[in-house]
């Protein structure tokens, strides 16, 4: 192996793969969250196979770890290019440091914990990787890497596993490219919500389309109590066929039984429906006063709109109606003051000065005759 400025190179005639299934004491347990898997797969769909031979993908786990390092959880993932031949492999060093350094930056809580690919073939090149993610410069050391293999092969079922390594080697040279996998066990978390997800994921497969619709709330919840009731409808069945000696039980199975019916409630069903309805009726009045404060703020600001424009339209009917009584007075002073100087001074003379007057709106004194 040689470390380059960008990438590290290796030319190495392929092993047999070396692996070993987890024993009942198992060093590590390895949760894994959707959101990562989902990533895999998004990676897996979108590779470009231009430039190397090879069908599968690597890339970084990202999580978070126990005190004692026991458990492990995988929370985020992100891809690292690769090539890969027959002769060698060579990977982006330098990328997947830059990569790691703003994921941690964003998530300070989470560590480097492994790296991923979607085959589950283990050879040299796995090897290799896998040392390189667990050494003390570049990796997870002092604890042990995760390597996380899943199936995307088209039409299949997803499967996957997780693994670590301990160090074998015949010699210090060999000791780079060989190590042995020791399977541990994996479980899948996921909350409430991504259990509705993914349950719409799958229903999407069984379809053409491979599409599905999200459904309203109410379509949910009729078809998660069809689920609950088909399920207790199994679990009454195998319970009926042990009693009747049909098949043989199971402790654990009996066990598990016991402990998910002690955590029922001790209600009678009459008790329920009484709370069922009054959860309704609560329902329901929460909702009609939500309608009415929405129809009420509404309103308010339609009547506040509505003032606005009934204040400007007053004062303005109003402003034209004290300027046409002003303009009025203004014609009949002029007409007065022209009457009372035709009177003195003549018809017409008085009928001039009276129509000057009227358009003027300013009453002059009548001239006498001759001047």
């Amino acid at each position: 192996m040689a470390v380059e400025q960008e990438h590290f190179v290796h030319l190495a005639r392929p092993l047999a793969p070396t692996s070993m299934g987890f024993a009942s004491s198992a060093p590590l347990t390895v949760n894994v969250q959707p959101q990562a898997v989902f990533s895999v797969i998004d990676h897996a769909v979108r590779r470009d196979t231009r430039d190397t031979q090879s069908t599968r993908v690597i890339g970084a786990l990202v999580g978070t770890r126990s005190e004692d390092g026991s458990e492990v959880e995988v929370r985020s993932t992100f891809a690292i290019p690769h090539t890969e031949n027959e002769d060698q492999v060579e990977v982006d060093v330098e990328y997947q440091k830059n990569m790691l350094a703003l994921t941690l930056k964003a998530s300070p809580r989470e560590t480097l914990l492994g790296w991923y690919t979607t085959s589950h073939e283990l050879n040299s090149f796995s090897a290799l990787i896998q040392n390189f993610f667990a050494s003390p410069e570049t990796g997870t050391f002092p604890h042990p890497a995760v390597h996380l293999t899943i199936s995307t092969e088209p039409g299949a079922a997803l499967e996957t596993k997780t693994y670590v390594s301990a160090p074998v080697a015949v010699s210090p040279d060999r000791a780079a490219e060989s190590c042995l996998f020791i399977e541990v066990p994996h479980k899948l978390l996921f909350t409430d919500a991504e259990r509705a997800a993914l349950g719409t994921a799958s229903a999407a497969a069984s379809t053409d389309t491979r599409s599905a619709p999200v459904l309203s709330d109410i379509e949910t919840l009729a078809h998660s109590l069809d689920s609950v009731s088909d399920l207790l409808e199994r679990a009454s069945g195998f319970v009926g066929e042990v009693l009747d000696e049909e098949r043989d039980g199971s402790h654990a199975l009996g066990q598990y039984l016991m402990n998910a019916l002690s955590l029922a409630p001790k209600v009678s069903s009459t008790q329920i429906e009484a709370d069922f309805n009054n959860h309704v009726q609560d329902v329901l009045m929460v909702s009609y006063l939500a309608n009415t404060i929405r129809t009420q703020i509404d309103l308010a600001q339609r009547l506040a709109t509505s003032q606005l424009v009934g204040f400007d339209k007053e004062a303005g009917d109003k402003g034209g109606k004290e300027g046409g009584e002003e303009g009025g007075a203004g014609r009949e002073g002029g007409g007065g003051r022209g009457g009372r100087g035709g009177k003195r001074g003549g018809g017409r003379g008085g009928g001039g000065r009276g129509g000057g007057g009227g358009q003027r709106g300013e009453p002059r004194e009548p001239r006498e005759n001759g001047e």
